[in-house]
């Protein structure tokens, strides 16, 4: 993993952990295209969160947010920041991310 990212450790811009990520193309993404991000574009076509992610291609959650931001600033995935009151995540969040936790 350490090749993938290049070696950062966190992603170039803020990155939650229950930031939603889609895909932004249709397509499949092409050899042109390392297997990790051809990996989180397929599964990102259903709108997941950054953990989800990198739960179910069991990467480390670090590695998760590096690639994501990444895949954003070429335009290959669309993300969605949570909405912070006052600095704080809204409690409803919290719970949709502790279920979907126990889900997994």
């Amino acid at each position: 993993m350490y090749a993938v990212t290049g070696g950062r450790t966190a992603p170039r811009s803020g990155l939650a952990m229950e930031a939603l990520v889609s895909s932004a193309t249709s397509a499949q993404l092409g050899l042109a295209y390392t297997r990790e991000y051809r990996a989180i574009s397929e599964l990102c076509r259903q709108v997941r969160s950054v953990a989800e992610v990198s739960a179910l291609l069991n990467i480390p959650l670090g590695v998760a947010r590096v690639l994501i931001a990444d895949m954003e600033a070429e335009g290959l995935v669309r993300i969605y920041q949570p909405q912070l009151d006052a600095g704080l995540p809204d409690r409803s969040l919290l719970e949709r991310v502790l279920s979907g936790l126990r889900r997994l």
